[in-house]
């Protein structure tokens, strides 16, 4: 198939999927033309990728499940080198919301103190 008909059947884009292909996750053949043609199987590796990315993964991290990325990889058994990288990316996660909730804390203090100095009277 085809860069386009592999971002529809995937629902991503053919950015995406050129961003995979130079980072070794997908590969492709060239047609006499030089388009990209993907295999159909390609299509379930997409899928598992753009599944560990939403799960808060990054590509480098991705890396590190590229056995299981042709299968199921939600029901694979999990690896320790596997556990090791979600839980190290979970724990970024865990700062940078830690991070994002005190400087929103911090805003909404602000605001408070300022919506109040409004509305006390002058005496």
């Amino acid at each position: 198939m085809l860069i386009g008909e592999l971002a529809k059947v995937t629902t991503t884009t053919a950015r995406a999927l050129r961003h995979y292909e130079e980072a070794g996750l997908i590969s492709s053949e060239r047609a006499p033309n030089g388009y990209r043609v993907y295999d159909e199987r390609t299509a379930v590796r997409v899928r598992n990728i753009r599944y560990l990315l939403a799960a808060g993964l990054t590509l480098d991290d991705v890396w590190v499940f590229a056995p299981c990325l042709d299968g199921n990889v939600a029901a694979a058994a999990p690896s320790a080198t596997g556990l090791r990288v979600a839980t190290e990316r979970l724990a970024v996660l865990d700062e940078r919301i830690a991070a994002q909730t005190e400087a929103r804390d911090r805003l909404a203090a602000a605001l408070r103190q300022a919506t109040d100095d409004l509305v006390r009277p002058l005496t």
